[in-house]
């Protein structure tokens, strides 16, 4: 049966809606360059603050900490109130962090509530942006937008840090806050383009909330700190929530939600994928700098190729997963994820433009993935179910790149898997690397495994609201 929603969309000026587009590539090319944008400046903030590594480790972790929960809550708030306001909020609150950031860059307590300020304002971005394609458009313009969201997101990755490292070297790095202002200019665009939407009924399970924020905060704090204690209390704050979502009139998550297995998987495939190549993307430079003795500005040059394959290939994979489907896409996707990785793995110490090759099909097979994943959950999402649901996946993606990068990092520390066992690498030197990326590459596989066993029995129907 149709639903409300969906009414409401045929019956609007399709020609006005399309004129959003272009502004959800801008906002949402903002939202995602600030995730990476000031990695490369923590040196200079520790020395300015003279601070340790995990005190200055809070600029990153922080906004990944709010960003992650506010792409939940934002995703939650869209299936009662209108997106158009909602994406003004989000987009004023963000803006108001960078200026507040920049304003009060003296002071380190005031930099670290500024980044808290733009993850919760940031984190609307991804999560309302998701909701627009699913619930304004169709299934085939959905495919379309999604890879060019895909693209956009991978080259502001791919770009952040390079951006970081020129804005921090050549200015100072709290002009790093004003990189997201440009966003204001899409508001007045929105407000006229974007469709009206009546109050839905139903409430914001604050508890809910706060619960599932500790259990984040807890589990990113235990990847990055390794205390017993904040993995008890990421336990502790679990099982309250699966209580809370449970007993709630209104819970703060379905409980249906993860009743559905394909959503499940879903979620777990998200999260594998986007947590192996985010720590890839981690471990390359590092192997760059030791294995070759390359600078930062080298190491981007062999990097960069990848982030703009990504921007050609995103809109590819949008319109072959209108004509092939999304279970073709997402196989291919994974394909080549596995394929770069294993030749990653097999090329070190070999020339450094074999890695930069292999690279650029990661990054191409995980625009793919990115692409065609999105639209399989969409379809087996109804509409009331969509806006919480894509942002509880795009959080754990976003999550899972702090958390298996946490835990990569310390598989190098404790140089866990230097030992022979590569059977193309015979240099000591490259064991840790190349075995680690070849563990990797066997996630890959398992993910590949997981969705031909749930997605891959039948294509994904559209889900239908409850009458």
């Amino acid at each position: 049966m149709k639903t409300t929603e969906s009414r409401t969309i045929s019956e609007a000026d399709s020609s006005t809606l399309k004129k959003s587009v272009p502004w959800i590539y801008y906002v949402i090319f903002f939202a995602v360059l600030n995730e990476s944008v000031f990695n490369v400046s923590t040196p200079s903030i520790a020395e300015q603050f003279q601070l340790d590594a995990a005190g200055v480790s809070w600029v990153v972790t922080i906004f990944f900490i709010v960003f992650g929960m506010g792409m939940v809550i934002f995703g939650k708030l869209s299936d009662m109130h209108s997106v158009k306001k909602l994406i003004t909020m989000g987009i004023v609150l963000y803006s108001l962090g960078s200026v507040l950031g920049f304003v009060l860059q003296s002071w380190y307590p005031a930099v670290i509530l500024s980044r808290a300020i733009q993850g919760a304002g940031g984190s609307a971005i991804p999560a309302l942006v998701f909701v627009m394609v699913a619930r304004f458009f169709t299934q085939a313009e959905r495919g379309k937008m999604f890879g060019i969201i895909t693209s956009t997101v991978s080259f502001a990755i791919g770009i952040g840090p390079v951006l970081g490292g020129y804005v921090a070297g050549s200015l100072h790095w709290s002009y790093l806050f004003l990189i997201p202002l440009p966003v204001l200019v899409a508001i007045p665009f929105f407000r006229s383009y974007l469709p009206e939407e009546a109050r839905k009924p139903g409430t914001l399970d604050i508890m809910g909330a706060v619960l599932l924020g500790v259990v984040v905060t807890a589990l990113i704090l235990f990847t990055t700190k390794s205390e017993t204690l904040y993995l008890l209390a990421a336990v502790i704050a679990l099982v309250l929530f699966v209580i809370r979502i449970r007993k709630a009139k209104e819970p703060f998550v379905d409980p249906a939600l993860f009743a559905n297995s394909l959503y499940r998987s879903g979620i777990l495939i998200g999260f594998l994928i986007f947590g192996t190549v985010m720590s890839v993307m981690f471990v390359i430079p590092l192997m760059l700098h030791h294995m070759y003795h390359l600078n930062t500005e080298t190491i981007g040059l062999i990097l960069f190729p990848g982030a703009i394959s990504a921007v050609i290939f995103g809109r590819v994979a949008g319109n072959m997963t209108v004509k092939r489907g999304s279970h073709f896409v997402v196989y291919l996707g994974l394909l080549l994820i596995a394929i770069s990785l294993l030749l990653q793995s097999s090329s070190i110490g070999f020339w450094v433009w074999y890695i930069g090759a292999a690279l650029i099909m990661m990054y191409i097979g995980f625009s793919f993935l990115q692409t065609a994943l999105a639209e399989s959950i969409t379809q087996i999402l109804p509409v009331h179910q969509i806006g919480v649901g894509m942002g509880f996946f795009n959080m754990t993606s976003t999550l899972s790149g702090a958390v298996v990068t946490a835990l990569v990092a310390k598989v190098m520390e404790q140089e866990l898997f230097a030992f022979p066992f590569h059977p193309f690498i015979s240099d000591a030197r490259a064991y840790l690397y190349g075995n680690l990326i070849l563990i990797l590459s066997l996630v890959v596989v398992t993910s590949a495994l997981l969705y031909f066993f749930t997605f891959g029995k039948k294509a994904p129907q559209p889900a239908q609201d409850p009458i």
